[in-house]
């Protein structure tokens, strides 16, 4: 992994040094939350601090920084004087983050339907070729940014994008499950399938519609929680 554009100071640092690390912090946490999502680092890996710094070259300031937010998701637990690992998915904390997150998207995909706004019609439908061309390389992670990418197109068409962030920052346990569910045989072309029928009814105007096939999109992955927890029983909490 090629490390970020930050250099490492020994203390006391100078206000320049200070600045850089608040400049990489928030790309420490992004890179590492996403590489926590995408399981590749899976529940129960150790994160050193000491080696991760190394690894992304920046000095310890802004892992624990970025540590601390991943703390506060719910991606880390912290034993202090012991060690710092990648927290188990959280089956409880999944159904909430799925409650919060259909009960705010049912209402905007409505919204939107009655606006009928035929320029998101045209954003999500390009989203969802990308969706369709990472589904066919297999390519699981930029399908997945493609997937949160379609979402955020709806936050940001309702002039929602504060929720969407607060969305984001609760969907750490759900979004794991659904990339343990991801490579489930005909799961991503399901995803890509009801995206098609969410962008169709908002370019219908048709709200009733729009929200049956966003609540059925959002309710896959825990439909077939049994199913995730037999093969990954080692990644969840309860």
């Amino acid at each position: 992994m090629a490390p970020l554009q930050v250099s490492r100071r020994a203390a006391p640092r100078s206000a320049g040094g200070l600045d850089r690390d608040r400049q990489a912090a928030p790309q420490v946490f992004e890179r590492l939350r996403g590489m926590i999502i995408a399981l590749e680092l899976p529940p129960g890996s150790p994160l050193s601090r000491a080696a991760l710094a190394g690894q992304f070259g920046v000095s310890s300031t802004p892992i624990r920084d970025a540590l601390m937010r991943l703390e506060e998701e719910g991606l880390v637990d912290v034993f202090p004087q012991y060690a710092t690992v990648v927290s188990r998915v959280d089956v409880r904390l999944a159904q909430q983050a799925h409650f919060l997150r259909q009960a705010v998207e049912l209402e905007i995909v409505r919204g939107l339907a009655i606006q009928h706004d035929g320029t998101l019609v045209a954003e999500l439908q390009a989203t969802i070729a990308l969706q369709q061309q990472h589904a066919k390389a297999g390519d699981f992670e930029k399908f997945m940014a493609a997937d949160n990418e379609f979402h955020s197109q709806l936050y940001a068409a309702a002039d929602k994008q504060d929720i969407w962030a607060l969305v984001r920052s609760r969907s750490g346990h759900i979004d794991r499950l659904r990339r343990m569910h991801l490579p489930s045989p005909g799961k991503a072309q399901d995803i890509v399938r009801h995206h098609r029928l969410i962008a169709k009814a908002i370019n219908a105007g048709e709200p009733d519609e729009a929200q049956k096939h966003l609540r059925t999109h959002l309710s896959g992955t825990l439909s077939e929680l049994a199913r995730i927890r037999s093969r990954y029983p080692e990644y969840l909490s309860n």
